[in-house]
């Protein structure tokens, strides 16, 4: 069988979130959990408006999730520690003949990070392919979905950061990677970057998931995080991102960044890149910063005859992460 990861903008079936459930993710207080759950259900609520929606929710959570969830969302109770099925959730593909697969990677905390509880989510991936009827892909390679992107024509971006982690694949080298992303999702070229952003390579980061980073609308173009000001740490790493993918062949697009550089914890790593595409669709995070109006321009203009939705993303940020990290697309099979 020969699996192929579609663009996240071909068809979908449906779209799957988690449900936070425990820890740093609801916080110390009820008003931080109240938080953390409105911003989870603003974006399930979102996605219900365009496609089908499942949300993962754990057994604790079975009577509060539907009180912030819009009727349409359907639940799929199964033990969680995390909420961010992007990562700890499978990475569907399609087979040759038009099966529907779910990559099961290795996932281990971001690299067995100390913070991190992984337990359950490491077991998530066969759960959410069952209930999806998808065939199981099995890999030894420890990814997350974050860390990968595709033009669903056999490109993929990456970073060095993660793929090559030696808290995630000690010994592995890049051929070893390529190979595997070769035989899992059909990428026959991959495009390394070196480096995520900046406050997500740090303590309660990812260590530098692209996809905050770069994405590819459509075959040959990239849209790439632009940090315009020079006293942001980012600014460096977007010309970097810049100059390797433009020498790579794309027409790079720079999509602004926030004009906020820092809240309390220090250089934000908010980003519009960080968007969620739907059928017929486009759920982008916003900061309430004087970027966004720009930023959503842009957005409409890459993805033409898509609705751009905004929701705000600050939240979601707070804890690790946005959009696109709390989602995880399911392709339409023929």
């Amino acid at each position: 069988m020969t699996w192929r990861m579609p663009a996240e903008g071909d068809p979908h079936e449906r779209t799957w979130l988690a449900w936070p459930t425990t820890g740093y993710t609801l916080g110390d207080d009820a008003a931080s959990a109240q938080a953390a759950r409105r911003a989870w259900a603003a974006v399930a609520n979102a996605v219900s408006e365009f496609e089908p929606v499942t949300v993962v929710v754990d057994p604790r959570d079975r009577e509060i999730a539907p009180d912030y969830l819009s009727g349409a969302v359907e639940l799929l109770e199964a033990p969680l520690d995390d909420a961010w099925v992007r990562d700890s959730g499978p990475t569907f593909v399609l087979g040759d003949d038009g099966r529907l697969g779910a990559v099961d990677w290795v996932f281990n905390g971001w690299g067995g990070q100390e913070w991190a509880s992984w337990e359950r989510d490491a077991l998530l991936a066969p759960i959410i392919a069952e209930s999806a009827g998808a065939e199981l892909v099995v890999s030894t390679l420890t990814n997350e979905g974050g860390g990968i992107h595709v033009d669903g024509r056999g490109t993929v971006l990456l970073t060095g950061a993660v793929q090559l982690d030696p808290g995630r694949n000690p010994g592995w080298s890049m051929a070893e990677v390529e190979a595997e992303l070769a035989r899992t999702i059909g990428a026959t070229r991959a495009i390394w970057l070196p480096r995520g952003l900046t406050r997500d390579s740090e303590r309660y980061g990812t260590r530098g998931h692209v996809d905050i980073v770069a994405t590819m609308p459509q075959p040959g173009r990239v849209l790439v995080h632009g940090q315009r000001d020079a006293a942001h740490p980012d600014h460096l790493v977007s010309a970097e991102a810049v100059r390797i993918l433009g020498d790579a062949g794309l027409e790079v697009v720079a999509l602004p960044a926030p004009r906020t550089l820092r809240d309390a914890g220090g250089w934000v790593d908010w980003s519009y890149v960080n968007h969620a595409l739907v059928n017929g669709g486009v759920i982008a995070g916003v900061f309430d910063d004087p970027a966004d109006e720009e930023a959503l321009e842009v957005l409409g203009a890459a993805y033409p005859g898509r609705e751009v939705v905004a929701v705000d993303a600050r939240e979601l940020f707070a804890r690790g992460g946005g959009v696109h990290c709390i989602t995880q697309h399911q392709p339409r099979t023929r």
